[in-house]
């Protein structure tokens, strides 16, 4: 266990981050929730992280990242709620794995949506991190300018594709729906995980390409990986919404059951 928050790679393990100066600019970054040891679907995230490492720097690349990934693990305190973030910086001769030992904020069950309006901001929708610093700009902006917590990206067409910092589902009567398939995000580890739950359970699923008028009078959740499904209240300039009391606290228990420990408890070998 570390108690330096912020660690670079160097060669073949962490050490402390204490280079003074600018941080390279971020390209690949994934964060997860931690509980007493314990996190949801976490062989999806290390698989989304190096997979992204891998399109981005390459194959030799990936196999650091991998190796960046299970020591990062070994970093995590076993008690306590944390939200680590493992990153990729930088390109080339400048580039660099950077981890993050952050404690988890205070976790909510509603969120405030409002929809951007200008010219999309990422630069590469599919890789979580590559846009992540403009998006946290304009999510600051919003906040400042209507009280809302997350921004709703639109595709060139006009239809919902993602928040910047969560992924969108709604329901129409008992169908989960999602935004379709070819629109390009961040392939959200939350979402596929609620994606999975609802299989399983037999509960009808559907892939649309919606406006936010269309979401008139209908259940939304934002879902991420710090907090899981949130229920938006509010959708600033949207459409109104519903809520059908019950659901979303029944889903974030089904949610919670996927919760693992970080690494297998020990064999217990007998004298």
């Amino acid at each position: 266990m570390s108690a330096q928050p912020s660690l670079l790679w160097s060669g073949d393990r962490l050490v402390a981050d204490d280079r003074p100066g600018e941080l390279a600019p971020l390209v690949v970054a994934d964060s997860w929730l931690v509980v007493d040891g314990r996190a949801r679907a976490l062989s999806l995230h290390r698989e989304r992280f190096v997979s992204s490492v891998s399109t981005v720097a390459g194959d030799g690349a990936a196999d650091a990242a991998a190796a960046v990934w299970e020591s990062a693990l070994a970093e995590l305190p076993p008690r306590g709620a944390w939200f680590p973030r493992v990153e990729l910086r930088g390109t080339g001769a400048d580039r660099t794995f950077r981890v993050l030992v952050r404690p988890a904020p205070t976790l909510t069950r509603s969120v405030t949506l409002t929809t951007f309006e200008g010219d999309d901001p990422r630069t590469t929708p599919s890789i979580k991190g590559a846009s992540l610093e403009a998006l946290e700009a304009l999510r600051a902006q919003a906040r400042a300018d209507s009280g809302a917590d997350d921004i709703v990206l639109l595709s060139p067409l006009g239809h919902i594709a993602e928040g910047a910092a969560t992924a969108l589902m709604w329901w129409r009567g008992d169908i989960l729906c999602q935004p379709a398939e070819e629109i390009e995000r961040v392939d959200s580890v939350t979402a596929r995980s609620i994606t999975a739950l609802a299989t399983a359970l037999g509960v009808s699923l559907s892939w649309e390409t919606t406006t936010p008028g269309e979401l008139d009078g209908l259940e939304v959740w934002a879902v991420n990986a710090l907090h899981g499904p949130r229920i938006v209240k509010r959708w600033v300039d949207g459409p109104p919404l519903a809520e059908l009391p019950g659901r979303l606290a029944l889903w974030s228990k089904r949610l919670d059951t996927l919760r693992a420990a970080l690494a297998p408890a020990p064999e217990l070998t007998t004298p």
